[in-house]
């Protein structure tokens, strides 16, 4: 959950039960259920997990109605509550990961959200097989086409309001929207009505830290149940569908699906991130000098922030007469002067902002302002599958590939790829360790946690907008 959200999203009064206590099943009973569980899914022929914003907690996002929820710290008069790391930063939890592993072991056919955090499409989990039913705080869609962008800074809006982007689609140009909704914003048809779809098809929807008080999300997966499905629930606190389900469980998200994985002897793959950079290097020629600029800009455009970047450090190792620089806000930028008939070598130091796996990255660029270079464009998706496949094998970050050069006669564009964070999810990192709490030796549960918005437990459906990805 983001806390950029939180603060822009409408004032309510009723938000519904907030602050209810956390309860922990028994190691032993807890152990059962997970056992129980993982034969639910196992036999599934068509499971459906619905999710909230208490598979995100571990990952550093605060959830809504927990002991240190948004809400229920606004109920009581406290401000906001502190997130561990950057929101654009934090990466896919254990579950999420699972939940992808599940999915490419063909056990899971499809994932609803409520959550706006982008941690499943970050995790790599099939866009076609999600859902987000209140939209995404990363994304932004065409009102024109139906063009989803999927951006890796926080979109400045919420209430499906006007960015200040367009679209890029040829002979389109429309100005794209934020696809966060707002208490009273209809929820997007067609993510709803895929969503319904699935929930009548399951014969087991698995609901992960919500509980299940937001309407009208929280009544789909008892469309299951309608047509001989069953819902099983993952929540620390009870909720108001824990007696139509035929299994629930008290206990952290992370820990149980973990066991569900390992009683299944699925691997939980790990998450790799990339992120993107553009280069510029523009020139003119004025009788023997060339005065040319350097900017460093996101894929997304100017207008688009660098948020895993910090600083720049610009030298040029072969040449003491060219100073080195530091460049500290965006859009990076740099602006010299040198003669006409003068090469170079510049080195850029990328400084990473917190969150990130690794300090730095650089980039070598070997200037000649009298010799073309060649163009060219790489297959993106197989210098990305390389760039998994090399911070897997090397258990590190800090690889750097180039996608694509375009070189004019006085202008020269380059898209670079880097790999910036790097979460293992080994067999130790399941076992986690029992938390403080109330002991129940027979119950109902998840991790920490919630949903996210909409109506508070009363009518149904609405309508808005719809789908297609755009990186």
């Amino acid at each position: 959950m983001s806390l950029g959200y939180a603060e822009k999203l409408s004032y309510r009064e009723d938000v519904g039960s907030v602050g209810m206590p956390e309860m922990f099943d028994s190691p032993n009973l807890l152990q059962g259920k997970i056992e129980e569980l993982a034969i639910m899914v196992q036999k599934s022929k068509h499971l459906v997990v619905f999710t909230g914003a208490g598979i995100s907690t571990s990952s550093g996002i605060p959830d809504f109605r927990g002991p240190k929820g948004v809400w229920t710290l606004q109920r009581a008069g406290k401000g906001v509550p502190d997130a561990s790391l950057p929101f654009h930063r934090a990466a896919p939890t254990l579950t999420h990961m699972a939940l992808v592993g599940l999915e490419r072991a063909g056990l899971l056919k499809f994932v609803i959200s409520q959550n706006v955090d982008s941690l499943h499409l970050r995790s790599g989990f099939p866009r076609e097989k999600l859902a987000e039913l209140h939209g995404n705080s990363f994304k932004e869609i065409c009102p024109c086409c139906k063009t989803e962008y999927l951006r890796d800074f926080e979109i400045e809006t919420i209430g499906l309001k006007d960015t200040p982007r367009r679209c890029t689609v040829k002979k389109c140009g429309g100005r794209l929207k934020d696809t966060v909704l707002d208490w009273e914003d209809a929820l997007p048809p067609e993510e709803m009505n895929s969503a319904e779809e699935q929930c009548r098809a399951a014969d087991l929807v698995l609901c992960l830290g919500t509980s299940l008080q937001i309407t009208p999300a929280c009544n789909m997966p008892l469309m299951s149940i309608k047509n001989g499905g069953k819902v099983a629930i993952v929540n620390l606190q009870a909720t108001p569908k824990d007696k139509k389900a035929s299994l629930v469980i008290h206990g952290l998200v992370d820990k149980v699906i973990a066991g569900v994985m390992c009683i299944l002897n699925l691997r939980i793959p790990p998450y790799i991130r990339i992120d993107f950079i553009q280069l510029l290097l523009r020139h003119t020629v004025k009788k023997k000098c060339v005065r040319w600029t350097l900017r460093v800009t996101s894929i997304h455009g100017v207008r688009a922030p660098l948020s895993f970047l910090r600083s720049i450090e610009v030298s040029f190792p072969e040449r003491s007469d060219m100073k080195p620089v530091v460049l500290m806000e965006q859009p990076f930028s740099l602006q010299r002067e040198t003669s006409m008939s003068s090469t170079f070598f510049m080195l850029l130091t990328l400084n990473f902002s917190d969150g990130c796996g690794c300090s730095r990255s650089s980039i070598e660029c070997h200037v000649n302002f009298q010799r073309q270079k060649e163009s060219f464009v790489r297959e993106r998706s197989l210098v990305l599958q390389e760039l998994n496949c090399s911070a897997e094998c090397q258990h590190r970050v800090g690889q750097q590939a180039i996608l694509e050069r375009q070189s004019l006669p006085r202008a020269e564009t380059s898209a670079h790829a880097f790999v910036t964070n790097l979460v293992r999810y080994d067999a130790e990192d399941l076992k986690v360790a029992e938390p403080k709490g109330t002991w129940m030796d027979s119950g109902s549960g998840s991790n920490n946690n919630r949903p996210t918005k909409r109506q508070v437990e009363g009518p149904s459906g609405y309508p808005a907008s719809p789908k297609k990805l755009k990186c």
